[in-house]
């Protein structure tokens, strides 16, 4: 399903079987690790409007202001010193933090505080991403993206394709022949409903997919792997918001 995290299991690939990304590819992710911090700052100031959540500082507010006037005008690629340290001021204040605790009940990318955390960093001159920063991007997937990597000798060709679900439509019927699916699911998905439809919960959609491509004629002789992903945001996660949301019999 979407926002899974298929896309970064094919990075990993590239990054421990095919000595990782040039320093050309990294330079490339420059606009997209920009692009990831500045619409996540804007998602969570978005939100505080939607959860009535005020900020801990009301000049803050002047600053959120500014904030979407200088990523309107804003040169692809770049950070100014100007737009960082907006930015900045704001992920510091209590009420944006407020508005992040709260993130499960708005549409927010999974890497929004390791970037906005590593803002000092990744808004200086000559920044160069690095394969980690690379890793962590966010860039939703349409269509099939094929990768080809060698392990132990063996040949090995990975389809990424796009799992919202005006996605799948495009690649359901592709795949007759192929060896194995891994099937992605993200843990920590329990607490959070589709983009695409906010009254569906994420974890239900994925296990109505899996269910679907597990019964599909296409795969009959296909082996299918469950990856269950984002343990570390599941563990994180579980400490304050309760599987009940998903599963209201679990106790």
């Amino acid at each position: 399903a979407g926002e899974s995290g298929k896309s970064t299991i094919v990075k990993q690939m590239k990054i421990i079987h095919e000595d990782g990304y040039s320093e050309e590819e990294c330079k490339q992710y420059k606009v997209v690790v920009y692009s990831n911090t500045i619409q996540s700052i804007i998602a969570i100031i978005r939100a505080m409007g939607r959860l009535k959540i005020d900020f801990g500082d009301p000049v803050r507010a002047d600053d959120a202001r500014q904030l979407f006037v200088l990523a309107g005008t804003a040169e692809e690629g770049v950070m100014t010193s100007e737009l960082a340290g907006v930015i900045r001021r704001l992920w510091r204040d209590n009420g944006v933090q407020s508005c992040f605790a709260r993130s499960r009940e708005y549409q927010l990318n999974d890497s929004a505080s390791y970037y906005l955390n590593d803002l000092e960093r990744i808004s200086q001159q000559g920044y160069m991403p690095t394969q980690q920063d690379v890793l962590r991007t966010r860039v939703k997937t349409t269509g099939i993206v094929e990768t080809h990597f060698t392990f132990k000798e063996l040949y090995f060709k990975m389809f990424d394709v796009g799992g919202q679900r005006s996605e799948r439509k495009k690649w359901i019927h592709c795949f007759e022949g192929v060896t194995a699916i891994i099937f992605c699911v993200a843990l920590s998905d329990y607490d959070l409903v589709l983009a695409e439809d906010e009254e569906m919960n994420r974890m239900h959609e994925s296990m109505k997919l899996f269910d679907s491509i597990c019964n599909n004629k296409w795969f009959t002789d296909t082996s299918i792997i469950l990856f269950l992903n984002k343990k570390d945001l599941f563990e994180e996660k579980i400490k304050k918001s309760p599987l009940t949301i998903c599963y209201p019999e679990y106790s």
